[in-house]
């Protein structure tokens, strides 16, 4: 991965660019950003950079170098296969790892999805490559001891040993001591470089002993530049995508190539709130309870990590039909079938119901993720936000 395949984020490359010059790259950073921005990408390509026999300086692109591509160091980071680079993540049993897992027995796997998707992916997506079903993945004991058992060893041929930990907020409590004395205090030349997406979720205890990098979002411009180029959209069609896609690069490139989750999203959230809205429940209407027991049937299938992504897109939208009440559509980034939707469902989300909507939805995702059953979850949330949708007062 080069620097200048990277979408946006000049500037952060170029102060690390900077740090390999003079010698002073930090053991333990952070990347913090939110989803779609590209931090895991940021990540491999500034390790090829340290680890690059031939540095090209006085780079183009607004770049002061970057990785030759060309050297014995750089092929093997092409093919994710260098012997001084490691990688962490969240991951779970499967009907391939029944027991033991941790992430040394999905590297294949883990390659092929980077590879697959240009390095650019989410939790969600990764969990269906695994096809972890209803479990929920994490960092664990067993992770922790390979990390320390890795860095114990010499470099193979690098300059540097790297150990990339993707979504370390994903780390377990239990077994985040075992790699605070490392991380702390690395053997010389080793790198750690954590990636995150929810600063609130991450250890004190981790914060404290790491540099912080932190990206934002990709300027529209950026997006719709490399649409054009890589997707071959049409300059009209990319405009559409990047204001949508709302600086996630991920969504843009969802979105270019026809990706339905977001579909899906937008009609079951459909049928999901007239199911909610239209018919009191308390009457037991047959054709009312029925529709919605096919509903919740449907969401209690898809999986935890899917029933989490569905929920935080019902938050999303929620806040969209409060923009409208206080006349800042503008602010808005939508769909043409969620625009059409919103623009007749947003009265029955307002300021009369929105914090305890919020709530309510907050504390169900909250729920799958302690394994809570999810067919009662939704059916008690579908009976709560009834209630909500018809508050007058």
């Amino acid at each position: 991965m080069l620097f200048k395949e990277i979408i946006g984020h000049k500037e952060v490359i170029n102060r690390l660019i900077q740090t390999v010059k003079d010698n002073r790259v930090s053991h333990a950073q952070l990347i913090l950003g939110p989803e779609g921005v590209g931090k895991l990408a940021l990540a491999i390509a500034f390790a090829q950079f340290v680890n690059c026999t031939d540095k090209q300086y006085n780079n183009e692109n607004g770049l002061m170098a970057d990785s030759c591509g060309k050297c014995k160091s750089c092929l093997k980071f092409n093919k994710l296969i260098h012997p001084d680079v490691h990688f962490v993540f969240p991951n779970t049993t499967t009907k391939k790892v029944t027991k033991a897992n941790f992430s040394e027995n999905f590297l294949t796997e883990w390659r092929e999805f980077l590879i697959e998707n240009d390095y650019i992916v989410s939790l969600n997506q990764w969990f269906e490559k695994l096809g972890v079903d209803n479990k929920q993945g994490s960092i664990n004991v067993r992770d922790c001891n390979e990390i320390n058992r890795i860095l114990s060893f010499k470099t193979y041929e690098a300059e540097y040993k790297v150990m990339i930990i993707w979504m370390v907020e994903k780390l377990y409590h239990s077994a985040a001591p075992k790699i605070l004395k490392i991380l702390e205090e690395p053997p010389e030349k080793t790198l750690f470089i954590l990636i995150s997406e929810n600063h609130d979720q991450i250890l004190s205890t981790i914060l404290s002993r790491t540099q912080l990098i932190k990206l934002y979002k990709i300027k529209d411009s950026e997006i719709i530049d490399s649409l054009i180029k890589k997707y071959q959209t049409e300059t009209e069609r990319a405009t559409e995508i990047a204001v949508h896609a709302d600086g996630n690069y991920m969504e843009a490139i969802k979105l270019a190539t026809q990706n339905n989750d977001d579909k899906f999203h937008t009609e079951m959230l459909i049928k999901w709130m007239r199911s909610c809205f239209k018919g009191n429940l308390n009457e037991n209407t047959k054709n009312n309870v029925d529709g919605l027991n096919d509903l919740v049937g449907v969401l209690a299938k898809i999986g935890r990590e899917k029933q989490k992504a569905f929920l935080n897109y019902t938050l999303k939208i929620s806040r969209a039909c409060i923009l409208i009440h206080y006349d800042q559509s503008t602010l808005l980034k939508l769909n043409p079938e969620e625009a059409a939707f919103l623009q007749k469902f947003h009265p029955y989300i307002n300021p009369l119901n929105i914090e305890d909507i919020h709530k309510e939805l907050n504390t169900s995702i909250y729920h799958i993720e302690r394994n809570a059953n999810a067919s009662i979850l939704f059916m008690d949330l579908s009976l709560k936000m009834f209630k909500l949708l018809n508050r007058k007062e």
